[in-house]
């Protein structure tokens, strides 16, 4: 396991594809397990947006203020904690949203309680499910990541267990509710209340201006998707009970890491110059990580190049990383200071001066 490229793959994300003046010809019951971190709060209001019917499932530790009209069941994923899943012994939903499951016991458990009463369970995975290195142009048929210990209940060192702990909720869902599962596997979930900072790092730092110091060349392929795109897409899952298994990485089409960065530059109107650092060089410095972009060379060059022509036939859509880029950069500098305190960029200043100094002494002339 390249541990590198694991905490890469730790993901935790046109016009959009649900107007909130459409309303769905016929209303869902959705139960949402977890709804007030990031991905969450978005499926809330896409869903509200379409006339649905929601109820959420968490500890209530989150921004438990979220959401007051909207029904909450709190409990606990594990069901050896507290009271458990208790609270959802009772009800019934046409679908279940689960974009908190990492440890299959508990997705098992989830998904086997609630199968009888449920249609679909949509369990929300990840590129990092995959296998590394990841296969260049790869589908959803590619080898899935396993566990040498198929019971371990911890992510491990540079978050080593993640992809295989995500395949092995797939595995649990899938298990439980045959027939009736959608698994659906992000790249970088990206855009606004993102508490990651990974994308949002970059329309910070240009908005900041000066020199930037930017990873690799403009020509390297780049996979994200906004949230917002996301959670209306799995709305519409929910609607037309579309089962399978989708990679959610955008846009529909190859995107240049070069066409990202230059989105970012353009959200703010504050001067500033690239200063590129081919990518052979960056994958040799082990102790710095830039955030959401991977090298492409060696093991990591399969990382944004998977293929999505499965999800886009079943009506996910993309807004252009433009305006993903400009109204993340607005959300940050809008938020109050102590949600400020929430989002952490994924990359200092210190670090990037690091790594100039060194290119700057590296580089031939």
């Amino acid at each position: 396991m390249n541990h590198r490229l694991s905490r890469r793959h730790v993901l935790q994300m046109g016009a959009a594809l649900l107007p909130a003046c459409a309303w769905a010809a016929e209303p869902k019951r959705i139960l949402i397990l977890g709804g007030t971190g990031f991905l969450g709060p978005a499926i809330v209001e896409a869903a509200r947006a379409r006339g649905h019917t929601l109820t959420l499932f968490n500890r209530g530790r989150t921004r438990p203020g979220l959401f007051p009209d909207i029904e909450k069941r709190q409990g606990d994923r594990d069901p050896l904690k507290g009271e458990g899943l208790k609270s959802l012994e009772t009800g019934e939903w046409d679908a279940v949203i689960d974009d908190s499951g990492y440890y299959p016991r508990m997705v098992g458990a989830s998904a086997q309680l609630l199968a009888p009463r449920v249609r679909q369970y949509i369990y929300i995975s990840s590129v990092s499910a995959y296998k590394e290195p990841n296969p260049v142009h790869g589908d959803e048929d590619a080898p899935l990541a396993v566990l040498a210990d198929p019971k371990v209940e911890e992510m491990g060192k540079g978050f080593a267990n993640y992809g295989g702990l995500k395949a092995a909720c797939e595995a649990a869902a899938e298990a439980a509710m045959p027939g009736r599962t959608t698994v659906v596997r992000p790249g970088y979930i990206v855009g606004p209340d993102d508490p990651t900072g990974r994308f949002t790092y970059w329309p910070v730092r240009f908005d900041r201006g000066g020199e930037v110091v930017v990873p690799g060349a403009p020509t390297d392929p780049l996979q994200l998707i906004d949230v917002r795109d996301l959670a209306e897409w799995l709305v519409l899952l929910v609607e037309q009970r579309t089962t399978g298994r989708f990679n959610a990485v955008g846009p529909d089409k190859p995107m240049s890491w070069g066409r990202v960065v230059a989105a970012c530059q353009k959200a703010t109107a504050t001067p500033s110059t690239v200063t590129w650092v081919p990518g052979e060089f960056v994958a040799k410095q082990e102790d710095i990580d830039f955030p959401i972009w991977a090298p492409y060379v060696g093991d990591t060059q399969g990382f944004h190049t998977w293929r999505n022509q499965r999800a886009v036939q079943a009506g996910l859509r993309f807004r252009p990383v433009e305006q993903t880029a400009t109204d993340t950069l607005a959300w940050y500098k809008g938020q109050l200071k102590e949600e400020k305190g929430r989002t952490k960029l994924a990359f200092t200043p210190e670090q990037e001066a690091e790594v100039l100094k060194r290119w700057k002494a590296a580089r031939p002339g």
